[in-house]
């Protein structure tokens, strides 16, 4: 089913449909904001939007994902997004979705500078503009610890999705740390990450300067800091972490990032995914593949990524 044919055909409400991380929620906050709007919040992944899933509506206002044809409006950042006609709202190859929503309401007049240290911190987080220190002690900078809070777990989290987006837009970062929910997921993280270094250094090859991480082998893959890989392995230019979507085991999720400390990686890896139905940045993305033709189609992504070289 194409984009152009999943738009229901009434018009509704205006109403925000945005992916939920941390960039996505701050989306939420300014979109919020700035156009007044108190509709529920859709939270929407990716590959919703690019197999025809998501249920996209005339009024949408879509933020951090693909573009659908006929919403109200599309702000987004991620280059394998990017489309070759004119829409309504932003795009522009920035640290952040949520940055390139700021600049285009504060340009209209319909945002203050209320949000410039939350917007500026989302961009530190979504383009991985970290330091050692950051990514080794999290839990020492505050807005790094919150963004490693939020994880979709078959969405089970859609209520402290909303809560945060309701936080975030009136009170300051160290209110929200001391909000009983928010704190007692803080605590969960740091212990998270303590033990997510030993699942790496177990799981974790090291070829031609790329590590892999393969979880298949586990019932269920852990999580935890995404770029404590690259402290750990500082030989590696770039990380690919694979996982299965769910228990069922019928697709295989890749998830793929240039290392934020060894910056000798020169592959697109958004434009590199998106040859293989996913996308993302030049410097991180990720894909979903069938089981039977993933181990395949991994040896082919990783094939590019150990040549190494910039797009032409």
């Amino acid at each position: 089913m194409g984009n152009d044919q999943f738009i229901q055909k009434k018009s509704i409400a205006m109403r925000i449909v945005t992916r939920p991380d941390f960039d996505g929620i701050v989306c939420a906050v300014l979109l919020r904001r700035a156009e007044k709007i108190d509709t529920d919040i859709y939270w929407v992944e990716p590959g919703e939007i690019q197999t025809g899933k998501a249920c996209i509506s005339k009024g949408d206002i879509i933020s951090n994902l693909p573009y659908v044809p006929g919403c109200e409006l599309w702000f987004d950042h991620h280059i394998s997004n990017k489309v070759p006609e004119k829409t309504k709202g932003a795009f522009d190859i920035a640290p952040s979705a949520a940055g390139v929503i700021y600049k285009y309401y504060q340009a209209m007049g319909r945002l203050d500078n209320r949000y410039d240290e939350l917007v500026l911190n989302t961009d530190i987080i979504d383009a991985a503009l970290l330091d050692r220190d950051q990514v080794r002690y999290p839990e020492k900078y505050p807005y790094i610890l919150l963004s490693m809070t939020i994880k979709n777990q078959a969405y089970k989290d859609r209520p402290y999705w909303n809560l945060l987006v309701d936080l975030l837009t009136e009170s300051s970062i160290l209110q929200i740390l001391e909000i009983q929910d928010v704190k007692k997921r803080c605590n969960s993280v740091i212990e998270e990450n303590a033990a997510y270094e030993n699942h790496l250094t177990a799981h974790t090859k090291i070829r031609h300067n790329i590590s892999i991480t393969d979880f298949r082998t586990l019932e269920q893959a852990p999580e935890g800091n995404r770029f404590l890989t690259y402290s750990l392995f500082p030989e590696s230019i770039a990380s690919v972490k694979i996982r299965f979507d769910n228990a069922e085991q019928k697709h295989v999720q890749i998830s793929i990032g240039r290392s934020i400390f060894n910056r000798n990686c020169r592959v697109n890896i958004g434009k590199l995914l998106a040859r293989f139905g996913g996308g993302g940045h030049a410097g991180a993305g990720g894909c979903t593949l069938s089981f039977e033709t993933a181990d395949r189609k991994i040896e082919q992504i990783l094939d590019v990524l150990f040549q190494n070289k910039p797009e032409t």
